[in-house]
C-alpha cells in the first residue's frame, strides 16, 4: 500500500507538497504531511486503504503523545499477533491499522523491533525526542525506498522522482550503473543511474540525526548459512505444503476484495489453489495474459492461456485476459516513467496492464507467485549448474576450449541460446561462473560499445564484482546451487522482479503481496536438500509433489515459460523504427556513452542472426529513453513530447499547484 516521501534538512514545505504529488498514483485514497521547519523534518505519505479503511489509518501517524510519527509502506502480516502481545503490556489502540502497531512496537523496542516483523515495508519514523529519522525496508525489498544525500540534507522516496523534485540533485549519470544495466538488465544493490541517488538495499535500515546518515546496517540476510535439513522426503513435502499454506494465508488479510495473477504456471496456481482453501465461499477474481498469435511458439515460449484457462476451471474462480499486442509497445515510456530505472524487460509492461484491469474490476489486492523460482529452483540456469559436475572437472584449457565453441553456436533458436550461454564461461572458476549465469551480454562485447571515456572510467570494474561480492559473505561450503538462489534472492528479485512489480502494479493503484517471499517459507526452502528442489531436468521438485493433491498433472509438471513478450520479433518489426531513432549516429554521438559504429555493428550482427543481442539492444533503447525522461528534463514529469508519438502518461508534477493537503506544522 502507499507511496512515502520526505526530508531531513534545510527544505521547504513546497518540496515536500511536490515530493508528494507526483507519487499520486501509489495513494489515490488519501495524501497527508508533516513539516517542522524548526527541526528540519517533512513526512509525505500517499495512502491506497487497504487495511483500516477510515480515516484512523490516515498517516503521518503519531503515537499519543504526539513525540514519534511514522510513515509506513507496505503490509505487516502478523500485525494481530504483535497488536495482542502489545495490548497485553498496556499499550492502548485506536485504530485496527498495521501501522499502529509499528508505532507502538517502535516505543517499546526501537530499533530491535524489525527483527519481529513478518511483512514488506519501507518506513520513516521521525522521533522527535531524540531528533533521529528512522528509516528501514523489509529483508527481500518488496517494497522499493530510494535517498540522496545532498548539500542542504537528506531526502527519500518510495520511488526516484520524488527525490528528484529537488533541484539540486546532480544528473551526472553512474557510469557502474550503466555496465550493469547493459550486461543484467537490472543494477545490483544501491546503485541507481544516477551518482547522487542510491536505493536502501534490503535488509538494510539506517539513523539520521541532523540531517545525515548516523548509522546504517543490515537486519536481515537470506538465511543460506543455515545448515541443511535431514528431512524426509515426506517430512520435506508436508512443511512445504504448510509453510506455503500458512503464508497465503497470512497475505489475504485485507478489508478490500482480493484478486490474483494465475499464469497457469504452478507458482501462481498454487497460491490461488490455497487461496481458494482458506476462502472457499469467494469468488476469487484471477487475471493473465494471453496472445492471438503464434509468436510466443516462434520465441521458443509455451504459451500460458490454456494452462490459466483449465486452472481457472479447475479452481473455480473468474479469469480476466490481457491480450499482448505488438501496440503494447505504445506503453514503454510510461513503463520507463513508472520503473524510475530502464529495465530492459517487457514484462513489466504485463503487469501493468493486468494491474489496470484488476482495478478497473474493483480490486486493490492482488496474489502473486513471485519468488517461487527463487526459492525452490526453477530457471534453466539451476538446471544448467547442477549439470556442470559432468564437464567441471576439466582442466582449465579444455574448459577454454569450450567457451570458445560456445561462442560458434547459432543462437537463433531457443535451445542454440540455451547451449551458448550454458558454455560460453565454462573457464570461469567457482564464484565468477555462478555470477556469469545472470549475464545477457559478452563482456568482450559489451566493453566494445563504449565511448573511451566510459572505457576508461570502467576499466578496473569487472561487471561481476557486485554479485561475487554478495556471495563472499557466505560460507565457503555453501552448495553451488544455493549460492545462485542466494544472487536469486538478493539480486534477481529484489534488483529486477520486485522492483518492476511494485512500480507498475501501484502505477494502477493496486498492491501485489508474494507468498512465496514469506521469511518462514524462505527459511525452510534454504534448508532443505538440494536434492529436494532440483531433481535431474525437474525443478522445484519439493514444491510439485507437495501441491499435487490441489492441481491437475500437466499444470504442476507443465514447461517453464516467462512473464513476457516476442521481444526479438519485435525489435525486428514494430520496435525498428524506435531502435533506428533512439539508436541513431546522432542520437548515440549527443549522448556520448557509447560507439556509434559499434552499435550499428550489434545492430547488425543481431538482425543477421550471428549474436543474439535482443535483450542488449533493448536495454541500450531503454537507457537512451530514461535518459531522455530523467535527465535531459527539469522534472521526470514535466510535459513531454515523444519523438515517435509513443505515449507516455504522467500521473503528477514537481512544479505547479496542487490542492493543499491537510498539514501539521510546528
Amino acid at each position: 500500500m502507499c507511496g512515502i516521501a520526505g526530508f531531513f534538512g534545510d527544505f521547504d514545505r513546497v518540496l515536500l507538497q511536490q515530493m508528494s504529488h507526483i507519487i499520486t498514483h501509489r495513494g489515490p485514497d488519501d495524501e497527508g504531511l508533516f513539516f517542522d521547519r524548526e527541526q528540519g523534518i517533512g513526512l509525505a505519505h500517499r495512502r491506497l486503504s487497504i487495511i483500516e479503511l477510515s480515516a484512523l489509518g490516515h498517516q503521518p501517524m503519531w503515537d499519543r503523545n504526539h513525540q514519534v510519527a511514522i510513515v509506513f509502506n507496505g503490509e505487516i502480516f502478523n500485525f494481530r499477533e504483535l497488536r495482542s502481545v502489545l495490548q497485553a503490556q498496556g499499550h492502548t489502540f485506536t485504530s485496527q491499522s498495521d501501522t499502529e502497531v509499528l508505532l507502538n512496537l517502535y516505543l517499546r523496542d526501537g530499533e530491535r523491533m524489525l527483527t519481529q516483523l513478518n511483512g514488506m515495508f519501507a518506513f520513516a519514523i521521525w522521533d522527535s525526542r531524540q531528533r533521529t529519522l528512522f528509516l528501514a525496508r523489509d529483508g527481500v525489498g518488496v517494497k522499493p525506498l530510494y535517498y540522496a544525500a545532498t548539500e542542504k540534507g537528506f531526502l527519500f522516496g518510495s520511488e526516484m522522482k520524488s527525490l528528484l523534485c529537488y533541484g539540486g540533485i546532480n544528473r551526472e549519470l553512474n557510469p557502474e550503473a550503466i555496465h550493469y544495466h547493459l550486461s543484467y538488465l537490472w543494477a545490483p544493490g544501491r546503485h541507481t543511474m544516477l551518482k547522487a541517488v542510491q536505493k536502501l538495499e534490503p535488509g538494510f535500515a539506517m539513523i539520521l540525526r541532523d540531517g545525515k546518515i548516523q548509522r546504517h546496517w543490515q537486519h536481515y540476510d537470506l538465511p543460506y548459512d543455515q545448515p541443511i535439513a535431514p528431512y524426509s522426503e515426506s517430512e520435506a513435502i508436508e512443511l512445504v505444503r504448510t509453510h506455503l499454506s500458512e503464508a497465503v494465508k497470512r497475505q489475504m488479510v485485507a478489508d478490500v476484495p482480493v484478486g490474483a495473477f494465475l499464469s497457469g504456471g504452478l507458482d501462481s496456481s498454487a497460491v490461488v489453489a490455497l487461496a481458494r482453501q482458506h476462502a472457499p465461499e469467494q469468488t476469487l477474481q484471477c487475471f493473465t495474459i494471453g496472445f492471438k498469435d503464434d509468436s510466443p511458439q516462434r520465441e521458443g515460449m509455451v504459451e500460458d492461456l490454456p494452462f490459466a484457462r483449465k486452472a481457472a476451471s479447475h479452481l473455480g474462480v473468474d479469469l480476466h485476459t490481457i491480450y499482448v499486442e505488438a501496440d503494447m509497445i505504445k506503453h514503454l515510456e510510461k513503463m520507463i516513467y513508472h520503473l524510475d530505472e530502464p529495465q530492459a524487460d517487457p514484462a513489466p509492461i504485463n503487469a501493468l496492464l493486468i494491474s489496470e484491469l484488476a482495478r478497473d474490476n474493483g480490486i486493490k489486492v492482488l496474489l502473486s507467485g513471485t519468488g517461487g523460482d527463487d526459492i525452490f529452483t526453477g530457471y534453466p540456469r539451476h538446471y544448467a549448474l547442477m549439470q556442470e559436475r559432468y564437464w567441471d572437472w576439466l582442466p582449465r584449457s579444455a574448459r577454454k576450449q569450450l567457451s570458445n565453441l560456445a561462442s560458434l553456436i547459432p543462437t537463433g533458436a531457443p535451445l542454440g541460446r540455451r547451449l551458448s550461454k550454458a558454455f560460453r564461461y565454462a573457464d570461469l572458476a567457482g564464484d565468477q561462473r555462478i555470477a556469469s549465469y545472470f549475464h545477457y551480454f559478452a563482456p568482450a562485447l559489451q566493453a566494445s560499445l563504449y565511448s573511451s571515456d566510459l572505457q576508461l572510467e570502467l576499466q578496473s570494474i569487472p561487471v561481476s564484482t557486485p554479485l561475487v561480492d554478495s556471495l563472499s559473505r557466505l560460507a565457503p561450503n555453501t552448495s553451488p546451487l544455493n549460492r545462485m538462489l542466494y544472487l536469486e534472492g538478493k539480486h534477481f528479485l529484489a534488483d529486477h522482479n520486485l522492483n518492476y512489480m511494485d512500480k507498475m502494479s501501484m502505477a494502477a493503484g493496486v498492491e501485489v503481496r508474494v507468498p512465496f517471499l514469506d521469511p518462514d517459507l524462505i527459511a525452510l526452502a534454504a534448508r532443505l536438500p538440494i536434492s529436494m528442489k532440483q531433481r535431474g531436468r525437474e525443478g522445484k521438485w519439493v514444491l510439485k509433489k507437495a501441491m499435487e493433491p490441489y492441481l491437475p498433472h500437466d499444470i504442476i509438471y507443465r514447461p517453464k515459460t516467462g512473464f513476457g513478450a516476442p521481444l526479438r520479433m519485435w525489435l525486428r518489426q514494430e520496435l525498428r523504427p524506435l531502435v533506428e531513432d533512439v539508436l541513431s549516429v546522432d542520437a548515440v554521438s549527443r549522448r556520448g556513452l557509447f560507439e556509434p559504429a559499434a552499435i550499428n555493428k550489434l545492430l547488425e550482427l543481431d538482425r543477421s542472426g550471428k549474436v543474439d543481442a535482443a535483450y542488449p539492444i533493448f536495454s541500450l533503447v531503454c537507457m537512451e529513453l530514461w535518459c531522455r525522461q530523467f535527465v535531459d528534463r527539469p522534472s521526470p514529469a514535466a510535459p513531454f513530447s515523444p519523438s515517435l508519438g509513443l505515449d507516455v502518461s504522467t500521473s503528477g508534477r514537481c512544479a505547479g499547484g496542487s490542492p493543499d493537503p491537510a498539514i501539521g506544522t510546528r
